[in-house]
């Protein structure tokens, strides 16, 4: 591949190496550059662009994305079409990951210009969720490079998926143990065991002696209860204390006590019969990951877990500074008919309104939040989806008689990211879009949101829509779902302009020429001066006046 900057006279056909936007050109890297393009580069006054060509030999990003994907993908695991040189592994079905390290490093040091990177091995994972990524550095790999990758792409990444779907909890009981903790833990083992698509059969309560525990295990194997989880009154200390020497009092066997990985050491490993039996550590009666999680996963998925398994996890094993992750949800099909949605944000205390509820404040007749949702139920997304925080009551009661979706905020004096959160996580499934709208900017068209929502193309590349006039972006911001995740993980009182900075190559600029984009409502001053805005309209005023100093902040 031949890549630099060339005149233009020489340009035609070749790949553009960066995105160029212009008046009248909105040139995209790794586009063609055509007739038109050059037209109006000329016409800007560009003399020369950096551009790539392909030699005879070379393969191109997409189809070389395409042809490793494809030939590294093991049972249990879909592949996207490629773009931008990406070609995405996805999970066909819940269970735990399992890649094949040595061969995924020889694949990764064959040529500089492809590469592999793979979720951690045994994550686990749900239906749909990302396994791995291939993506072709350059626009173009040379065709001995590829045929050299090509030869070293086996299948490297499947899917494991769990099989194992009756469960028995035991827990031993001592004096002051409260129920409520019985309860959680209960709680908590449930929703961990559904994330793989297990049960709880049943909850043997005994007390906290040997023999107890060994007549629960016993009755749990009769009863066919594929994994017992036991979760002691007092922590494990010793490979004979109440716990191990209940299992082997019932026949069993102690295969490994303690892990390296914190929280989570005091963790055992052992069997009765053909029943895997867990002796958890305290901290697996909290939701939050740790050393439990990763061999429960693997047992559920009927991976063997070896003595040498839980020495090896001590690099990587410190777990208390991170995140827990969402739970995962159920497996769900592949929609059949994707859909985009509106997700209105009503949440805030709008505090410089002076102490009025500035959603439900009247503009031209109707309440400031009508406005915005009337708009987004006239436009062709489906759900709308309205997020509430303070005062609830007074945004349903403007909203009365609408066809939308309520989801309240509790946290939303944190800030707008947990309602962002909030309004993303209540989208159903089908959902492969959304639509985020102030409920503060009651002029965004049902014509400029469906514009936004039309103009993304992720076989493309185009990820994130924005309406940009001038060279300045607006409201409201259109995401595909693939960015759903971060969205629902930001913090504190700030939105998503920062994922748009740092994902610049996935973002589709809409050329818009209405205000409305651009204005929202934070004062009384504001909203008088938009009605003011809105009467001249209907007038022969001029009423452009008005709108001064009503501009929102970027997106």
């Amino acid at each position: 591949m031949r890549f630099g900057a060339v005149p233009l006279h020489e340009a035609e056909g070749a790949i553009a190496a960066h995105s160029i936007r212009i008046p009248g050109l909105e040139l995209r890297k790794g586009a063609r550059v055509d007739a038109s393009a050059l037209a109006a580069l000329q016409q800007a006054g560009i003399a020369e662009i950096v551009v790539a060509r392909l030699e005879p030999d070379d393969v191109t990003e997409n189809e070389a994305a395409a042809a490793l994907a494809a030939a590294i993908a093991g049972p249990q695991v879909t592949i996207e079409p490629a773009f931008t040189g990406r070609a995405n592994l996805f999970a066909a079905r819940a269970g735990v990951v399992r890649v094949d390290r040595a061969r995924i490093d020889a694949l990764n040091a064959v040529n500089e210009a492809v590469t592999v990177a793979t979720l951690a091995e045994y994550r686990s994972v749900q239906a749909g969720e990302m396994v791995a990524t291939v993506k072709i550095i350059p626009f173009a790999v040379a065709g001995a490079a590829f045929r050299a990758a090509m030869d070293a792409a086996v299948p490297l990444v499947e899917v494991v998926p769990y099989r194992i779907r009756r469960a028995a909890l035991i827990a031993t009981q001592l004096p002051g143990l409260q129920e409520k903790v019985l309860a959680k833990t209960r709680r908590i083992t449930a929703a961990r065991l559904a994330s793989a698509g297990a049960e709880l059969t049943g909850e043997a309560r005994v007390p906290h002696t040997a023999e107890a525990v060994a007549d629960a295990l016993r009755k749990a194997a009769a009863e066919g209860a594929e994994l017992a989880l036991v979760f002691g009154a007092s922590a494990i200390a010793d490979r004979r204390d109440v716990i191990p020497a209940g299992i082997e009092a019932a026949g069993g066997v102690i295969e490994h006590f303690g892990m390296p990985v914190d929280p989570g050491n005091l963790m055992l490993v052992g069997r009765v019969g053909a029943m895997p039996v867990l002796g958890a550590p305290g901290c697996a009666r909290s939701p939050k990951e740790n050393g439990f999680d990763w061999v429960l996963h693997r047992l559920l998925a009927d991976v063997p877990v070896t003595r040498a398994d839980i020495v090896g996890m001590g690099v990587g094993g410190l777990l208390m500074e991170i995140a827990t992750r969402p739970q995962p949800r159920d497996p769900v099909e592949t929609p059949k008919a994707p859909r985009t949605a509106a997700v209105v944000l009503a949440a805030g205390q709008g505090t410089r309104m002076g102490g009025a509820n500035k959603l439900a404040s009247d503009l031209d007749g109707e309440p400031l939040l009508r406005r915005v949702v009337s708009s987004a139920l006239d436009s062709s997304l489906r759900p709308v989806v309205v997020v509430t925080g303070h005062e609830p009551e007074k945004a349903r009661a403007v909203l009365d008689g609408l066809d939308v979706t309520f989801v309240h905020n509790p946290d939303y004096a944190e800030g707008i990211s947990t309602s962002l959160a909030a309004g993303i996580k209540a989208l159903p499934e089908d959902v492969a879009a959304a639509a985020v709208l102030l409920g503060d900017m009651p002029r965004v068209s049902s014509e400029l949101t469906d514009r936004l929502a039309s103009a993304l193309n992720p076989e493309a590349g185009g990820l994130i829509a924005v309406p940009v006039r001038e060279g300045r972006r607006g409201n409201p911001v259109v995401w595909s779902r693939r960015f759903f995740p971060e969205l629902t993980t930001l913090e504190g009182d700030v939105g998503a302009r920062h994922l748009i900075a740092a994902n610049a190559e996935a973002v589709v600029e809409v050329p818009v020429d209405e205000d409305g984009a651009f204005i929202d409502v934070d004062t009384r001053d504001a909203l008088e001066r938009l009605e003011l805005h809105m009467i001249a309209e209907r007038s022969d005023v001029d009423p452009s006046a008005a709108l001064d100093g009503m501009q929102s902040e970027d997106a």
